[in-house]
């Protein structure tokens, strides 16, 4: 196929049972079918068609904007494809509206490329394609973990170098004042909803973590991605002993004592406290580098305000 058709190979896979592919004029359903030399191969690519999800008129936060990407800031609580538990009110619901008819067909279907996801109650920065080249693109650079990932996240404690539970945890090491954890994830043997940390036959993962600010029984700290499992931000923490503030999945049952000052904030907070703040790629058209930075959300602010004003 020419480069710049952008067809993935999992779409030219789906032509060949539909009818598509033809050989010296004799329809080919088999992919691995062998060719020669002089041999002609057609391919039929239909137009893209509409697909059903409706756009709706849903505000967004959009950092940045051009011909093929989009960089949006998204909010807690907006899930982001369309799904049984969560039919509308999605991020792709408001991208449909907001794109209008400006749609290429990506993967066969005039939809927003979602090269990326976020947690329903994660916020900040997801990048968008608009077109087939960007999305191929993007993609790429996803599957090499070569783009610039930076979480803020509120955690359980302080993590410390010299804290001996923590320089003794398998998978835990430093580099400098920053904690690397490297482990592999795989899905829990009895909850699927969840990942669980193991060291043999999950996907290597590597979180690195660095604190920024502690008060008291809560630290704000810098996670950088090396690689972007499901989950592994949330399940690194909770490994290392510093689950998120509000997170109901890893978190446990993990709640402050009622006797420390502003455990009242720490345990009612109403999501796990993550924030995608620094996103950094290459354009995958122009080439140009990009960085967005988006700011603490208000309910982040809130939190840290209210702790630093706490006795001790």
């Amino acid at each position: 196929m020419p480069e710049a058709e952008a067809i993935s190979r999992t779409r030219l896979a789906r032509l060949f049972p539909a009818g598509a592919v033809t050989l010296n004029g004799v329809v080919l359903t088999n992919p691995k079918a062998k060719v020669a030399e002089g041999d002609e191969i057609t391919i039929t690519v239909e137009e893209a068609v509409e697909v059903a999800t409706l756009p709706e008129a849903i505000a967004l936060d959009i950092v940045h904007e051009d011909d093929d990407l989009l960089v949006v800031n998204k909010p807690a609580g907006m899930v982001v494809h369309p799904a049984p538990g969560s039919p509308s009110g999605t991020l792709v619901n408001a991208l449909l509206h907001h794109f209008g008819g400006n749609l290429s067909g990506i993967g066969g279907e005039k939809r927003p490329g979602i090269v990326h996801r976020i947690d329903k109650d994660t916020s900040g920065l997801l990048v968008v394609a608009k077109s087939d080249r960007a999305h191929h693109g993007l993609a790429a650079q996803f599957a090499d973990h070569s783009l610039e990932r930076e979480y803020l996240a509120l955690c359980h404690g302080v993590p410390d170098g010299a804290d001996p539970r923590l320089r003794g945890l398998k998978g835990v090491s430093f580099e400098g004042s920053t904690v690397k954890i490297t482990t592999q994830l795989k899905r829990h043997k009895t909850d699927r909803q969840r990942q669980a940390v193991v060291f043999s036959g999950g996907r290597h993962a590597v979180t690195r973590v660095r604190v920024l600010e502690a008060h008291g029984p809560v630290a704000l700290v810098s996670c950088r991605l090396e690689t972007g499992r499901t989950h592994q931000i949330r399940v690194h923490m909770s490994h290392a002993g510093h689950a998120l503030i509000g997170d109901p999945v890893y978190g446990g049952r993990r709640r402050v004592s009622a006797k420390v000052s502003g455990a009242d904030a720490l345990n009612n907070f109403p999501r796990q406290a993550l924030h995608a703040a620094t996103l950094g790629l290459i354009h995958p058209v122009s080439k140009d580098m990009l960085r967005f930075e988006a700011p603490l959300p208000e309910d982040f602010r809130a939190l840290l305000s209210e702790m630093a004003q706490q006795p001790g």
